[in-house]
This record gives C-alpha cells, sequence and structure tokens, in this order.
C-alpha cells in the first residue's frame, strides 16, 4: 500500500508542477503567454498523469481487496514484482493514452484568436481556438475515455462489492468496522478525482458555463493533489497521535496566557 503511495504522490508533484506554476503566473501577472510547443507538453504531461492516476487508484483497489478478500494470500500474491510491473504497466498505458489527443491537437490549425480562456492548456479550451475540423480529435478524446476513466471506474467498483460482501461477513462490529476504515481514504480519494472528472469530460459543454469548468479543473489540478496527503496521513494512527498531542498542547499554552 505504501509503494502505490508513494506512485501516487510522485504524480502529485508532477501535476502540480506542470499546472501550478502557470496558473500563480497568470494570477500574479493577469495576462500571460506560453509557446505553442509548451502548451502542447502541459497538455501532454497533464493527460499522462490524470490517465495514470486513474490506472493507479485501479490498482491500489485491487489492492484492497486482495488485502480484505484474501488475507492469507496477500503477502504470495502482492510481491514487490508485481507492484513494480502494475506501477510499470499503468505509465506505459497512460503515456500511450495521452498521445493519442496530443498527436491530434497538435496536428490542428490555429489561424483565428490566440487566447485561451482556462487555467491550463486542456482539451476543449484548444480546440475552440482551432480553425479546421475537430470532430475526429473530438470523437479520440470521447472514444478514450471508457479505457481512461469508465474501464477503471468499473474495476474499482467491482473490488469494493467484493470488499463490502466481505466486510459484511465479518461477525463482530469493530472487526467490520476495522476492515473498512483501511478502504474510507482510497474511497475518498477515488470519488473526487474521478467525480470531478467525469463531470468535466463526460458531461456535455453546453450544460457547463466557463466559470463551472474553471472551478472543476481546479479540483482535480490543484485541490485533489494538495487534499491527499491529508486523506491519507489523518488515516495514520502516530500521525493522528502527534496532532492531538500538538492541538492539547496549544490549548495548554492559551490556558495559561
Amino acid at each position: 500500500m505504501y509503494f502505490f503511495l508513494s506512485q501516487l504522490s510522485i504524480s502529485d508533484i508532477m501535476l502540480t508542477t506542470d499546472i501550478a506554476p502557470n496558473i500563480l503566473h497568470i494570477v500574479l501577472h493577469e495576462r500571460t503567454s506560453i509557446s505553442f510547443s509548451g502548451c502542447i507538453a502541459q497538455f501532454y504531461v497533464y493527460g499522462t498523469i490524470e490517465a495514470f492516476e486513474c490506472y493507479l487508484l485501479t490498482v491500489m483497489s485491487y489492492d484492497r481487496y486482495l488485502a480484505i478478500c484474501s488475507p492469507l494470500h496477500y503477502t504470495s500474491i502482492m510481491k514487490q514484482t508485481l507492484c513494480i510491473q502494475l506501477v510499470l504497466a499503468s505509465w506505459i498505458f497512460s503515456c500511450s493514452m495521452a498521445l493519442i489527443p496530443t498527436l491530434g491537437v497538435s496536428q490542428l490549425e490555429f489561424c483565428g484568436p490566440n487566447v485561451i480562456d482556462y487555467l491550463f492548456c486542456d482539451l476543449y479550451p484548444l480546440l475552440e481556438l482551432s480553425c479546421s475540423d475537430i470532430s475526429r480529435v473530438q470523437m479520440e478524446s470521447t472514444l478514450l475515455c471508457f479505457p481512461v476513466l469508465i474501464l477503471p471506474f468499473l474495476g474499482i467498483m467491482v473490488s469494493y462489492t467484493y470488499i463490502v460482501l466481505t466486510i459484511l461477513k465479518i461477525s463482530s462490529f469493530s472487526g467490520r468496522l476495522k476492515s473498512f476504515s483501511t478502504c474510507s481514504s482510497h474511497l475518498s480519494v477515488v470519488f473526487i478525482f474521478c467525480g470531478t472528472l467525469a463531470a468535466t469530460y463526460l458531461i456535455p459543454k453546453e450544460g457547463q458555463s466557463r466559470t463551472i469548468s474553471k472551478m472543476m479543473s481546479l479540483l482535480y489540478t490543484v485541490f485533489t493533489p494538495f487534499l491527499n496527503p491529508f486523506i491519507y496521513s489523518l488515516r495514520n494512527k502516530e500521525i493522528k497521535d502527534s496532532l492531538k498531542m500538538y492541538i492539547n498542547k496549544r490549548i495548554f499554552i492559551q490556558n495559561l496566557w
């Protein structure tokens, strides 16, 4: 589990590094510029990381499935070699999937306005600026939602269906609570991440205002990577005990004053 969490942390750092500095530059200087190659590179890195996190969350759900549904076989199945292979496969698939729309966008013609009314170089804002036929790129991006977003989400739901059925078979309430607590952090991240992605790319653009679309993009590019360490850290007993000690110490000092 901690190996997969380290990979999630790496992808969050990469995503924040790809998006946040340019957003801060826009906020500080009101308007800024980015080259076409830089825009395409930002779009490719962003697409790769988003796809990787979808696959990684699916792998993590399989890890939780083995830990709860087959605890005696967990160590013999989830070996270090398998963990590395699963992560490498996730990176390879995500790089390949992100390459398809990136190549499509890079081959479009942009002969009109060059101002992106968005926070970063995303697919739909770039397509709005193109003066060539974008139907092929739109179809490719729609079809890619199935292997990148829908299929991993279905895999997560299947894993948790078996997990819930196994937890319900535990006789003691404390045992059920302890088993479910090991999955609560992962479930929280899944619903925040996949929910915002689905709302952004599966809901028709006519049903969203540009302001809502920008807020949704901030959720999964900045807010979710910022929130992930807190979600997983607060499930750690040592961190919770340290936090309680710090709060009690601050309250004690304030009472003395």
